[in-house]
């Protein structure tokens, strides 16, 4: 099975307003850099949408360790995705819908065709891998300012 370091990040200028993702795919010393973005979105969903579509990228069933410095994704992930299923996509109290569900669902699709190890790490704070994502998505997100 192919080792896969994964980073990932979203950003958002404005909450919503217009936004960028990014990620880094590492396999040995190969790189790959996406991103994307969108003009009115929210920093959860662009955070998300880089999981997604990194996830997307991999053509083989991979061992990835993946770096977020996203709490909401990767508790999403490691804590809170069973339970909404249980609950059909309600919060815990059973009220509220989850927000960004069509997401989660997509993510849910993808999770099982990986091994994956989720790695939080504290966002601007000189990881270099997280700042090189934080700039793409940035980068994006500006762009997509520019759009309006």
């Amino acid at each position: 099975m192919y080792r896969v370091e994964m980073y990932t990040d979203g950003a958002c200028s404005g909450n919503p307003g217009p936004g960028g993702w990014g990620v880094l795919l590492r396999h040995k010393d190969i790189e790959k850099e996406l991103s994307g973005g969108a003009s009115e979105t929210t920093n959860n969903r662009m955070e998300l949408t880089a999981v997604i579509e990194g996830l997307k990228a991999l053509k083989k069933r991979c061992d990835i360790t993946l770096y977020t410095d996203s709490k909401y994704v990767m508790e999403g992930v490691t804590k809170w995705l069973p339970n909404w299923k249980r609950n059909g996509w309600k919060t815990s109290n059973k009220k509220g819908a989850v927000k960004n569900q069509e997401l989660w669902e997509e993510l849910d699709k993808l999770l099982p065709l990986h091994e994956i190890q989720w790695i939080w790490v504290k966002g601007h704070a000189g990881h270099a891998e997280n700042e090189r994502v934080d700039t793409l998505a940035r980068q994006q997100a500006q762009a997509h300012a520019s759009q309006d």
